[in-house]
């Protein structure tokens, strides 16, 4: 993108000759340069998001660090972008939810919250005592009547529900990877649907858990919204850590399924060879 726009990329408010918004499309190059990829696949039962936790300075507290936030116990929202304006949607996402819950005595759906916050960030691009936040939200929940939601919304206040869909450094992989694999429109079990999520990450964008960690979130009907953490030691491990509900299940990229007699008590662990899982409980 280059600075040679005459001015146009100072003002939010003034299009370009060629019909863009600059500042606009630096609110999606600030989500880039946070540097995580993040990944979001909805299957027939269930919807699960999962991203990359990671700590910038070796002296911050790893639990006080997350891109996953429970917006209602049904709700949840993963942000991708600066820090600082996750804080702030976060925010408005919970406020418009209370209120709706307040005015309608039920919880708040996920497609009109996800519309309320484009509406919100799309007049943040009209006016230019304001900027866009540099931050993509995904929001997952189960709708009574529409089964699982996927939604995601950008700095431009465009808002469209998903099949399956990824933010950040890998997107482009990430969605090559999620169409090849959802080709056909397949309907998702709950298990297809996280060992899909993390193998988009972990498999094919070349992470693994023993270097970064892994946080993940799913809604499974009818249950509440559920938060754990994928975590290993080397190889490529993964594991999903039920942190309501304890141990719920352990996963290799090859879709191995811990059933270790122990694994309920605690925390549990695959080597390079999935056949070879074990509990360290």
């Amino acid at each position: 993108m280059s600075r040679g726009g005459s001015g146009y990329d100072r003002h939010i408010t003034i299009f370009s000759p060629e019909g863009r918004l600059f500042q606009v499309e630096y609110a999606f190059k600030a989500v880039r340069t946070a540097g995580i990829t993040s990944i979001a696949v909805r299957g027939k039962d269930s919807v699960v998001f999962v991203t990359q936790k990671k700590v910038q300075d070796k002296l911050i507290d790893p639990s006080s660090v997350t891109r996953l936030f429970k917006i209602t116990k049904y709700v949840g929202m993963l942000v991708t972008g600066l820090p600082a304006d996750t804080r702030a949607i976060v925010q408005q996402a919970r406020q418009q939810a209370a209120e709706f819950r307040y005015k309608f005595g039920y919880e708040i759906p996920v497609d009109y919250l996800a519309k309320v916050l484009a509406d919100k960030a799309q007049v943040y691009t009209q006016h230019a005592y304001m900027r866009p936040l540099g931050v993509i939200s995904m929001i997952i929940g189960i709708d009574e009547e529409r089964g699982p939601q996927l939604f995601k919304v950008d700095p431009a206040g465009y808002y469209v529900g998903y099949k399956a869909t990824a933010v950040g450094v890998k997107e482009t992989e990430a969605h090559n990877f999620l169409e090849k694999k959802l080709k056909g429109n397949p309907a998702l079990s709950y298990d297809d649907t996280v060992i899909t999520a993390i193998a988009a990450l972990q498999v094919r964008l070349g992470l693994r858990t023993g270097q970064t960690v892994l946080n993940f979130s799913y809604r499974l009907r009818p249950a509440a919204l559920r938060y754990g953490v994928c975590v290993g030691e080397g190889g490529n491990t993964s594991l999903l850590w039920d942190v309501d509900l304890g141990f719920k299940h352990g996963f290799s990229p090859c879709g191995f399924r811990c059933s270790s007699p122990g694994a309920a008590r605690g925390r549990c662990a695959f080597k390079a060879r999935p056949e070879r899982g074990y509990c360290l409980a």
